[in-house]
């Protein structure tokens, strides 16, 4: 029995090397999947996908990881990805159901959600780190797969620019916290405001540091969040019904419709 051809990939390719042996390969459409806010205890949990197109159209200049771009480069080259991209397709999980289902289960839904969402079905898919089932096409986990892969890094950048704006919008409705400068992360400011101020409905009572600061930190996971919770920063005190997770992802979808 012949065996296949080895998928050559070309070092002198950079980011793009893997992509381009795939097409080489007959994979036209290699879409990239990735998500931001997995360790942030605070605000939604946002995945995108991304199909750059063949060729010099599918190089844009200066694209990398997210995390090591400065936000003007990102906001760049957000605006290059959504451009020049075949498709794409960003997904915005909340708080509550990320607390509802459990952050693994969320990260994974998310990232499917988004490469199904593709107007441009992909051929073969490329994921940063978690591998995924079931897609009905070929596809592979990349370990730091947004600095291997380009679609990957596009999926990045797509994923924590949205974010990031919808950090920027809840700041402005919870100030008390500085959503706009931590992005809903761990810090010491973050805790030191969880602390004073308490929770409030953005915050995910999943995590220790937020159940710690709200008192209910000896309930599991899951049952931390409370049926009503409380705004300090704005309401003085007044009772705010919780959001069922539909309702609190088509909320966020709206906070970040900008994007």
């Amino acid at each position: 029995m012949l065996t296949p051809p080895r998928t050559v990939v070309r070092r002198e390719g950079g980011l793009y090397a893997l992509e381009r042996a795939l097409q080489r390969r007959g994979f036209r459409h290699v879409a990239g999947a990735d998500e931001a806010g997995r360790g942030a205890c605070a605000g939604p949990l946002v995945a995108a996908a991304a199909v750059l197109p063949e060729g010099k159209r599918g190089e844009i200049e200066g694209l990398a990881d997210s995390k090591l771009l400065t936000p003007l480069a990102r906001e760049r080259i957000y605006a290059e990805v959504v451009k020049r991209a075949l498709a794409y397709s960003v997904v915005i999980i909340p708080a509550a159901e990320v607390d509802a289902r459990g952050l693994h289960v969320c990260n994974l839904l998310a990232m499917r959600r988004a490469l199904a969402s593709l107007p441009v079905g992909p051929e073969y898919v490329l994921t940063d780190g978690f591998p995924l089932d079931g897609m009905g096409v070929p596809g592979l986990a990349v370990w730091k797969g947004d600095r291997v892969a380009a679609c990957v890094a596009a999926a990045s950048v797509l994923a924590k620019v949205t974010r990031d704006r919808i950090m920027v919008e809840l700041d402005g409705q919870f100030p008390s916290y500085g959503f706009s400068e931590h992005k809903g992360y761990v810090t010491p400011e973050h805790n030191a405001a969880l602390s004073e101020h308490g929770p409030c409905a953005e915050h995910r009572f999943s995590y220790i540091n937020v159940a710690n600061a709200s008192g209910r930190d000896s309930r599991p996971p899951r049952s931390r969040r409370p049926r009503s919770l409380t705004d300090p920063s704005r309401l003085g005190g007044e009772v705010v019904p919780d959001l069922d997770p539909e309702a609190a992802e088509s909320l966020a979808s709206e906070l970040g419709a900008g994007s």
